[in-house]
């Protein structure tokens, strides 16, 4: 159940500011899904983001907040939906590539705003409606010359999995922990996240899944994990939350469409191309978003 205690229009700036960062830690993955196993890099990804924001938490909130959370709750949270998502993500990527990973991804407000239809009574309406079919549109048009790329099979389900289970997990995250602030609720199931994955790193290894070859981790993949995990989990996913809290999951969700919009501003401003594509699928994704909180409202029928 979104809480009020944004603005609307400030919490769809968080929101996108959440994507913006999320986008700029993405060609780090790369880089990484190179050096390391899935679930290696997710436990890592996990503990370092975890590592990051608990401090925070601790001076912020304090600790009763920390002392008094529900713990055990938090790391089944975590685990189960934030740190299986992310691995589940990076499998994907791993056994397809980025373009069917993101494809996949653009089906978020669907499965956002059937989660609240079946458990908060949300009513669909024809601005709702047009708003999903919008940002649906807008985030494949900017990968509609990508499109004979896509590669289908275990790794398209891998993604559409963890896109469900991080879904739910953000939902959960926000509703499940309503004593705590949205540091907290981050800290906290990032916290379950990072044991869950780390335990299932440590598990996997000792029943042969494959060895870590650290001779393969140097500097550069410091930097890449930095990056991947501060910026692409830690502050990504408390700005998420954040504007989750306000928003609810299936609004948020519309905005994830314009990501390729920002990663294209982002290689743009280091010298990339200009894609006129990802800016018109932007622009119909932000569209969407308007229309679906009814801030541009349709025109209505006359008799």
């Amino acid at each position: 159940m979104p809480n009020r205690r944004l603005g609307l229009l400030q919490a769809n700036l968080i929101c996108m500011a959440s994507m913006v960062v999320w986008a700029a830690g993405l060609p780090a993955a790369d880089v990484l899904i190179a050096a390391l196993p899935p679930l290696t890099l997710t436990a890592l990804r996990m503990s370092l983001a975890a590592a990051v924001l608990l401090p925070l938490w601790l001076a912020l909130d304090g600790w009763p907040a920390l002392r008094d959370a529900r713990w055990g709750r938090g790391i089944v949270v975590g685990a189960a939906s934030i740190g299986l998502g992310a691995f589940l993500l990076i499998v994907a990527q791993k056994a397809t590539d980025a373009v069917t990973v993101a494809v996949i991804s653009a089906n978020m407000p669907v499965i956002g705003m059937a989660i609240e239809v079946a458990l908060d009574g949300r009513k669909l309406t024809p601005s709702l409606v047009l708003g999903m079919v919008l940002s649906l549109g807008g985030g494949l048009l900017a990968y509609a010359s990508s499109m004979g790329s896509l590669h289908l099979g275990l790794g398209a389900l891998a993604a559409f999995g963890s896109l469900v289970v991080f879904t739910l997990g953000s939902r959960v995250t926000v509703t499940g922990f309503p004593d705590l602030t949205p540091l907290g609720r981050t800290a906290i199931t990032l916290t379950g996240a990072a044991i869950g994955t780390t335990l299932a790193a440590v598990l996997g290894q000792s029943l042969g899944m494959p060895v870590t070859d650290w001779a393969l981790f140097g500097l550069r993949e410091a930097g890449a994990l930095a990056l991947f995990a501060i910026g692409g989990m830690a502050i990504s996913q408390l700005l998420w939350i954040l504007s989750v809290g306000s928003l609810g999951i299936g609004m948020a969700s519309l905005h994830i469409n314009a990501a390729p919009f920002y990663v294209m501003l982002i290689l743009f401003g280091m010298g990339g191309k200009w894609d006129w594509m990802q800016a018109l699928g932007a622009a119909i994704v932000g569209l969407g978003v308007l229309i679906a909180q009814g801030l541009l409202r349709l025109p209505r029928r006359t008799a």
